[in-house]
């Protein structure tokens, strides 16, 4: 559903479950650069990217904001990750820019074809000219989160048009995507959905012109759910002889479901678009 409001009356709209990412909505988020490789020698934010690969979050999420900016122009994509939303919604024919600090994304990147114009670093450095994109998109990635007012003015100053966020909105944990298969006592982290730590930080006067969510499911396959339980415990801090680790390995089995690649284990997400007109 996509709701349009005024900045001053900005409120949530309707809620129903979103990826992850750091602090924000999935897995490690894209974009945040320096992620070190997991026990099974798998890097995190390539394990996140193929998750989204195997997941409707381009399908869910895509619509609304081709619905928001039917003419998105000339785009520039920060913290692009694997790029999956951003080669979906790229006009053939204009320009598809993204600014990408990860070498293992940077990898995938440019393995695209059309490939983006790719500048190799985060955004606070990415030293981008005034008003070089139609529209600016950033969708999973940390700042909207941590420095909300700070971003949305950077994102302004390249914006011609349009500045579009893509944010967690579910009830749940935002670090790891597969903690949204366990219960808050095993992940610990805050479940205050991510759209409302954004808005919290920021002004009346800087507040979208339109918020809508979206339902998906982030789904990962893996092949094998023992070696994965034990990425997880690894993430999550536990040490090796916690009690809850054979626990979480049985959790995860009565959760994957059998395919041809091995298992797929599922988890409900939820995401919230942010726009912004350049004159609002």
């Amino acid at each position: 559903m996509m709701t349009p409001f005024s900045a001053a009356g900005a409120n949530r709209l309707d809620e129903s479950q979103g990826f992850e990412s750091q602090g924000f909505d999935h897995g490690p988020p894209p974009g945040s650069g320096g992620a070190s490789p997991e026990p099974d020698g798998v890097d995190p934010l390539e394990r996140y990217a193929a998750g989204i690969d195997t997941s409707d979050y381009v399908a869910r999420v895509a619509p609304l904001i081709r619905a928001a900016v039917p003419n998105l122009g000339d785009l520039l994509d920060i913290g692009a990750g694997g790029g999956q939303l951003g080669a979906h919604l790229r006009v053939p024919g204009r320009a598809w820019s993204v600014v990408e600090p990860a070498p293992v994304m940077q990898s995938r990147l440019q393995a695209l074809d059309p490939a983006p114009r790719l500048v190799r670093s985060g955004w606070k450095a990415a030293g981008l000219p005034t008003a070089c994109a139609d529209t600016v998109l950033a969708a999973n990635m940390p700042a909207p989160l941590t420095e909300p007012a700070a971003f949305l003015a950077r994102c302004r100053t390249w914006a011609r048009r349009s500045v579009v966020w893509v944010v967690p909105a579910q009830h749940g944990p935002r670090g790891i995507c597969l903690a949204g298969c366990l219960p808050q006592a095993w992940h610990g982290e805050d479940e205050t959905p991510g759209v409302d730590i954004v808005l919290r930080g920021l002004s009346a006067a800087e507040r979208p012109a339109i918020v809508a969510e979206t339902a998906w499911t982030f789904t990962a396959v893996v092949a094998d759910v023992a070696r994965t339980a034990l990425s997880l415990a690894d993430r999550l801090g536990w040490p090796p002889g916690d009690p809850r680790r054979p626990e979480l390995r049985d959790h995860l089995a009565a959760r994957a479901v059998p395919v041809a690649d091995g298992h797929r284990l599922s988890v409900a997400r939820t995401s919230a678009v942010l726009v912004w007109r350049t004159h609002s």
